[in-house]
């Protein structure tokens, strides 16, 4: 691929917006090696497809020989972001920060070579901010800026509150820009506020640009956004088995979007597909070409082949897995409610009972209806069957 064409993909494929594009464009194009970041706010363990967009565009500067940085906010966490948030984010202790950037970091590795990367905490140059300096920062501001963000005017809208600390916040990520002196800072385009605020003060404190790139949000398998509470999340961590069903499950509007956002697959490529599905050719072809191309990534293109396998023979040939997990319960008989509960299939034995009278469970293939059947233990193994793809063989 041409340097220009390697240039314009790498500042268009998966990006919403780039502040401002022409002159980064032209930065790049003539060769010059420019500093970029990424900050995280350590709020959780795991890693959906979603987090995965910034660190594989992050890879692709790096691939090239640019400065990368991957900033820690630890200092910012204790604050609590609420870009996409109703409500306040409850701060973490630094116990907290530290245990979730170990577990983040080590599902990152997957995609981002540490080694070769700047760590860094804003820790290190928030912490010792004095009031001067924070008021300085404050008066690049006004109150009106702050307050016709969305997620603040739905809270005003609602008569819920909306703590002043909150305000700090987009302040406290722009001065990480000014600290690190960066050309370039990425994330989602629900940071884009945050991220100008840091080319506000970047150009006042520095008298220099600092370069926006937003990019694009990632819809779960619903079509809604990914979001754990919405269960449509596919985790880098999942299974093999796990990232190929939910892919096999999600809407066919997504699989362009995905092999986009979540693959490595060229661009022409992905018109070629697109054009494909268009003219009547199968989309469930193409989605199981995205389950393979993304399972590759995280666990290898032999377990994307054995994951495929399974599909096929659970979902089109109606078999069962060639590996069901095992689990021993102490008791002789069980009623199905809470034998899903203590096989772990269900969350609590209210979820069991849903599971069963929605017909949902199948215990040695035949469908279980009736919550109160007992089922004796030792006989023979018991497999239980919740959903297509949750199976698990219960031993007395």
């Amino acid at each position: 691929m041409p340097k220009t064409d390697v240039i314009s993909e790498l500042l268009d494929r998966g990006v919403k917006e780039v502040i401002v594009r022409k002159e980064l464009y032209e930065k790049l194009r003539k060769g010059e090696k420019i500093s970029l970041y990424l900050g995280i706010d350590p709020t959780g363990s795991r890693l959906h497809l979603g987090h995965a967009i910034a660190l594989r565009k992050l890879r692709d500067f790096q691939r090239l020989g640019h400065r990368v940085i991957f900033l820690i906010g630890d200092f910012t966490a204790l604050i609590g972001d609420t870009s996409d948030k109703d409500s306040p984010r409850p701060p973490l202790s630094p116990e907290q920060i530290s245990e979730n950037f170990r577990t983040y970091k080590a599902q990152a590795s997957k995609i981002l070579d540490f080694s070769k990367i700047e760590l860094k905490q804003n820790s290190e140059w928030l912490s010792k901010m004095d009031l001067k300096k924070l008021i300085h920062l404050a008066s690049q501001f006004t109150v009106q800026q702050m307050i016709k963000r969305e997620m603040y005017q739905k809270r005003i809208a609602q008569d819920r509150p909306i703590a002043l600390h909150e305000f700090l916040y987009p302040l406290m990520q722009g001065y990480d820009s000014v600290a690190m002196d960066v050309d370039l800072e990425i994330g989602g385009n629900d940071q884009l506020f945050n991220m100008l605020a840091g080319r506000v003060l970047q150009k006042v404190l520095k008298n220099r640009d600092k370069h926006v790139m937003t990019l694009k949000l990632l819809e779960g398998t619903d079509g809604r956004k990914m979001a754990k509470t919405y269960n449509n999340v596919i985790n880098i961590t999942d299974s093999p088995d796990e990232q190929y069903g939910k892919i096999m499950s999600m809407k066919d509007e997504l699989i362009l979007p995905y092999f986009e956002l979540c693959t490595d697959v060229p661009v022409h490529e992905i018109k070629e597909s697109a054009q494909a599905m268009k003219a009547g050719e199968n989309p469930k072809d193409y989605k199981m070409r995205l389950a393979r191309e993304i399972i590759t990534l995280y666990h290898g293109s032999q377990a994307a082949s054995q994951a495929e396998k399974e599909f096929v023979k659970i979902f089109q040939q109606r078999g069962k897995p060639s590996d069901i997990p095992e689990k021993t319960l102490s008791k002789k008989s069980y009623d199905i409610c809470e034998l899903l509960f203590e096989a772990g299939l269900a969350k609590s034995k209210s979820e069991a009972r849903r599971l069963v009278e929605g017909g949902g469970v199948k215990v040695n293939d035949e469908k279980i209806t009736d919550p109160k059947i007992i089922f004796d233990l030792g006989k023979k193994p018991l497999v239980i069957q919740v959903g297509k793809r949750h199976f698990i063989q219960i031993i007395g």
